[in-house]
């Protein structure tokens, strides 16, 4: 199967399965593109905006999980990162993002891409959900992450 179509597939059902609004996949380019990280697959997005961004590690959500390897949960952003500080997070701004998670996918020792889960209203994402993440890029999107990194 096409691992484009593996991927927007798992991403899909994975958002419908987990109830989130709004569920993506950045994946790291190589290192003659400097590692830059850009979100490659979208499910319940508002516009293309996210086409655009472009990350490095440490720099928004994407880059900071790539950068630590370790899941990130932002409960709400409103009273965690306030909207003075926004900017720093263009998925968030672009998307309308209220509460997010995301977890780093794992190829062998390094961090390939990241995936992230947000709600846009009043439901928070918890450590349940998290776990749920951490356990789909163990399953669901290992085997795509494998291939796409070929």
């Amino acid at each position: 199967m096409n691992t484009k179509v593996a991927f927007q597939r798992d991403l899909d059902m994975a958002r419908a399965t987990l109830g989130f609004d709004f569920m993506a996949l950045a994946l790291v380019e190589s290192a003659e593109h400097n590692y830059i990280i850009k979100w490659k697959y979208v499910s319940g997005n508002k516009n293309e905006r996210y086409k655009r961004i472009v990350l490095q590690s440490g720099k928004g959500i994407a880059g900071m999980v790539f950068k630590i390897g370790k899941p990130l949960l932002i409960p709400s952003i409103e009273q965690e990162v306030g909207p003075g500080s926004l900017f720093n997070y263009p998925i968030a701004q672009s998307e309308d993002l209220k509460s997010v998670g995301a977890v780093p996918l794992w190829n062998e020792e390094r961090v390939e891409g990241v995936l992230l889960g947000a709600f846009r209203g009043d439901k928070q994402v918890t450590d349940e959900l998290l776990q749920a993440m951490v356990d789909l890029t163990r399953t669901s999107f290992k085997e795509s992450t494998e291939k796409e990194m070929i």
